[in-house]
C-alpha cells in the first residue's frame, strides 16, 4: 500500500525499460538527460530528425535522420500493435503508437511516457469516497488517464471496493497479462478492438459484480449509452470524455447523454414571456449519467462541478454555474473556492435553434 500524507507525490515511471526499445544512441542520450523527469514522448518519423519532447521545450536526439532500420528496432522490442495502432511495453505504462503509410507499412512512432504518480487525487478523495460517478474532462496530457490509475488503486486498495477497469488500449494498467502494480488490487479487462469498447463495458456489469467501473475516452453514442446502463445499476462509474468542458459535452450531440441529454422543448406564450426567452429551446430531458464532473484546468487547479444536472439546467438558460474551484496550497493542503457567477447573459436561455457542434 503507498501511504502519502497531503501534497506528497510519489512517481514511477519504468523510463529506462522504454529507452531500451531505442537504437543504443539514441536510449544512451536520454539516459543522465538533466530534463529525463520532464520526459513527455519520443518522436521518430522516416526521414527526419529525433526528437525528444519535454515539457516545456522540444531536443533532437541526433543529427542523422530515421531510418526504416530504426524504426524496425523498436518495432522489434514492443508488444504487438492492436485495430488503434497502439502497443506497449509488458509490465509498464508507455505507450507505443504508430504511424503507417497507405501500404500499411510504419513510417513513424511516437514513444509515450507512462507514468504512475501517487497522490494525484487529493483534491477530489471526498468524492472518490462519496460513491457518487465522476466524469474527468481536460485537455490531452492534462492527467486524465493518470488520475483515473490513482483512483482505481484508492478505491480498491483502501476502500476494499470491486473495480474493474476497462483498458481500451492498456494506457490504464500497461501492456500485458499482467496489469501494472499502480492499479493495485483493480482488475482490468482488455478490448480487443476500440470498436467493441462499449461490450466490454456491459460485460463487466453482467459477469463480474462490480462496485465501480473505470473507463478512459467516452466517445461514441454507443460506449454512453453503455455508462448510462451501468449507472443505472447502481454501479458507481468513473470516467473521462473528450471536451475540456461540461458546455463541450452540450454542444456535442454524440456524448450530451452523458449530462443528461438535449431536447428542444416549445413554450407556451405565457411561459416564454416569464422566461424572458424565444418558445423553442433546449432543456435537459433525462437525469446525467455522471453526477459530478471535474474539469482538470492545470496539474493542481480543478473545476469541480459537484450536481451536474443543476449546471447544465443553468448553462441552457443562459447563466454560469458556480462550481468549486479545487487547488493545492504550498503546504498540500487543498484550497476550496466558490466564486460567485457572472450575471446571466441577456436573451436568456439557448435557444433551440443555436447551433449543436459535433
Amino acid at each position: 500500500m503507498v501511504e502519502l500524507t497531503a501534497g506528497q507525490r510519489q512517481v514511477t515511471d519504468d523510463l529506462d525499460q522504454l529507452l531500451a526499445i531505442l537504437p543504443p544512441p539514441l536510449g544512451q542520450s536520454l539516459t543522465h538527460h538533466p530534463q529525463r523527469e520532464e520526459l513527455l514522448e519520443i518522436v521518430l518519423d522516416l526521414g527526419r530528425l529525433p526528437e525528444a519532447r519535454f515539457i516545456h521545450s522540444t531536443q533532437y536526439l541526433a543529427e542523422t535522420p530515421v531510418s526504416r532500420e530504426m524504426l524496425q528496432y523498436a518495432v522489434d522490442r514492443v508488444g504487438e500493435f492492436g485495430g488503434d495502432n497502439r502497443a506497449g511495453i509488458e509490465r509498464t505504462l508507455h505507450r507505443i503508437s504508430a504511424l503507417r503509410n497507405r501500404q500499411g507499412t510504419i513510417i513513424g512512432l511516437t514513444c509515450r511516457v507512462g507514468r504512475a504518480v501517487f497522490g494525484t487525487i487529493g483534491m477530489i478523495r471526498d468524492l472518490v469516497e462519496s460513491g457518487q460517478s465522476i466524469l474527468l474532462l481536460g485537455r490531452p496530457g492534462v492527467g486524465k488517464t493518470t488520475a483515473l490509475r490513482e483512483i482505481a488503486r484508492v478505491l480498491a486498495d483502501e476502500l476494499h471496493k470491486r473495480v474493474v477497469i476497462i483498458d481500451t488500449s492498456n494506457e490504464i494498467a500497461g501492456d500485458g497479462d499482467i496489469p501494472h502494480p499502480a492499479i493495485g488490487k483493480a482488475r482490468r479487462m482488455q478490448v480487443a478492438r476500440p470498436e467493441l469498447q462499449h461490450q466490454v463495458m456491459i460485460e463487466a456489469v453482467e459477469n463480474h459484480m462490480p462496485q465501480v467501473i473505470i473507463i478512459d475516452e467516452i466517445s461514441t453514442e454507443l460506449e454512453a449509452l453503455a455508462a448510462r446502463t451501468i449507472a443505472e445499476r447502481g454501479v458507481q462509474l468513473i470516467g473521462t470524455a473528450h471536451g475540456n468542458q461540461i458546455e463541450n459535452l452540450i454542444k456535442n450531440p454524440t456524448l450530451a447523454d452523458l449530462v443528461g441529454g438535449i431536447q428542444s422543448v416549445t413554450l407556451g406564450d405565457e411561459e416564454a414571456r416569464r422566461r424572458g426567452t424565444q418558445k423553442s429551446v433546449l432543456e435537459r430531458k433525462a437525469p446525467p449519467t455522471f453526477q459530478i464532473a471535474v474539469e482538470m484546468l492545470e496539474r493542481d487547479r480543478w473545476v469541480v462541478h459537484l450536481d451536474v444536472a443543476t449546471s447544465v439546467d443553468l448553462l441552457l438558460r443562459g447563466r454560469q454555474p458556480s462550481p468549486e474551484i479545487r487547488g493545492v496550497a504550498a503546504d498540500g493542503s487543498v484550497v476550496i473556492s466558490r466564486p460567485e457567477p457572472p450575471p446571466p447573459a441577456i436573451g436568456g436561455s439557448i435557444s433551440a435553434s443555436a447551433p449543436l457542434l459535433a
